[in-house]
């Protein structure tokens, strides 16, 4: 394997970091393989290439590195302690990438690949895992990371390749995402169990209009549709106090700092009453989403169309 002038690109202390990848990756495997073998035709034989391609391949991997990685004796060759030091990093890299592309193999298998799935706080109770245990049903093997987070922080995660799907509300409107309503749920005027409201069953929000509230913190969804209920009623909501958890809300008006717009509870909270809003209609849609054009592995789509048929029957009675 005599020595060539290369004429393939070289390493350069300026542009090191943009060169390594395509000088040095697509080479490491021919490298391990004839540091294995110590002998270049029967690594070829391997990888199935030429000999010759083997060989000038590993001179301009020399000539790149500027550093000589074999001792060549005809077609037999033995480590340097260069090369030595060299195998040992390229092992681990090649090591590295076998796991990688197990993993994703793993992910994407029909019986027990992975699904990645956002939902709301205060969809975590009861919904998700409702949905998860009849999944799995039919899918016993299907593996979940769950992103419980409020709806932007969720479709900035879906655009940026973290999530595979998730369940929000407002149902997004975006053309980069692809969202169906799944279902809607009503929202209650939650009111301190000694307050001049708590012994109705029934109001018209506008009657609220003088009540200090409770809120998500913007850029929550529940809070984007607080304020609006609250506009379509005519008034623009006294805020005491801005939260991320509903049911810390439902806590902070039972100690009588407001009122508050909240999704029905997992479980019947002592200290306030829930009150059926008759005008507007306070209810907020709740809907999947998931990137458009993103290519879905089997268990993902099989996820997928198990939340669809779930349409108008998401929640639990």
């Amino acid at each position: 394997m005599a020595h060539e002038r290369s004429s393939g690109p070289r390493l350069s202390p300026s542009s090191y970091e943009e060169d390594i990848r395509a000088v040095l990756a697509p080479r490491l495997a021919f490298f391990e393989a004839v540091a294995r073998h110590e002998h270049v035709t029967r690594a070829a034989h391997e990888l199935g290439v030429p000999q010759s391609t083997l060989s000038r391949a590993m001179v301009r991997l020399e000539a790149d590195l500027g550093v000589a990685l074999f001792a060549r004796k005809g077609r037999t060759v033995s480590l340097t302690p260069a090369g030595r030091t060299f195998l040992a990093s390229a092992e681990r890299a090649l090591a590295e990438v076998e796991k990688a592309a197990d993993s994703v193999r793993a992910d994407a298998d029909p019986t027990a690949g992975r699904v990645s799935f956002g939902f709301l706080h205060t969809m975590g109770s009861e919904t998700v895992p409702a949905l998860i245990r009849a999944f799995r049903v039919d899918h016993p093997r299907v593996r979940f990371q769950l992103v419980q987070n409020y709806g932007e922080a969720m479709i900035e995660r879906l655009r940026a390749g973290g999530l595979d799907l998730c369940l929000t509300s407002p149902v997004p409107d975006a053309p980069d995402l692809v969202a169906r309503r799944l279902d809607e749920q009503r929202l209650r005027l939650v009111v301190p169990d000694d307050h001049r409201l708590a012994s109705r069953r029934r109001i018209r929000l506008a009657e609220a209009a003088e009540e200090t509230f409770v809120t998500l913190e913007p850029g929550y969804g529940l809070r984007r549709i607080t304020d609006d209920l609250c506009a379509e009623a005519g008034f623009t909501p006294r805020v005491a106090f801005e939260g991320e958890e509903a049911e810390t809300l439902r806590g902070l008006v039972a100690a009588g700092l407001g009122v508050a717009l909240l999704p029905p509870p997992a479980v019947a909270r002592p200290g306030v009453v829930e009150l059926t809003v008759t005008a507007p209609r306070a209810v907020r849609e709740i809907g999947v989403a998931w990137l458009d054009g993103h290519p879905d592995t089997p268990p993902v789509a099989a996820f997928k169309r198990f939340l669809l048929s779930r349409r108008g029957n998401l929640l639990p009675d």
